[in-house]
């Protein structure tokens, strides 16, 4: 099992997770972010970009390249993870 990742956002900034955007309920595209809240103290957030999926619904499991080591895991989203869309101007939107 690797270490945590480094802090790059502090928990309390990230949205909360609403339930149309966790889990099994998630529909993401190749090139999606996706983020992983901490669940207690000191535990940090996440986050990667989706380079594959497995089903053509775009629902979990996924491949994604973490930001902080660049590896390529297969990722089973539970509900402490969410989805974000880029939008023009690289940007990105939380999924719906």
């Amino acid at each position: 099992m690797s270490a945590p990742a480094p802090p790059k956002k502090n928990d309390q900034d990230l949205p909360a997770t609403g339930p149309e955007a966790t889990g099994a309920s998630m529909r993401a595209r190749a090139g999606d972010e996706i983020l992983v809240r901490g669940t207690t103290a000191g535990v940090t957030a996440r986050d990667g970009e989706i380079v594959g999926l497995h089903h053509p619904d775009g629902s979990p499991p996924y491949d994604v390249r973490r930001a902080d080591s660049g590896r390529v895991t297969l990722y089973f989203a539970g509900p402490v993870a969410y989805i974000r869309h880029p939008v023009a101007g690289g940007d990105h939107a939380r999924a719906r």
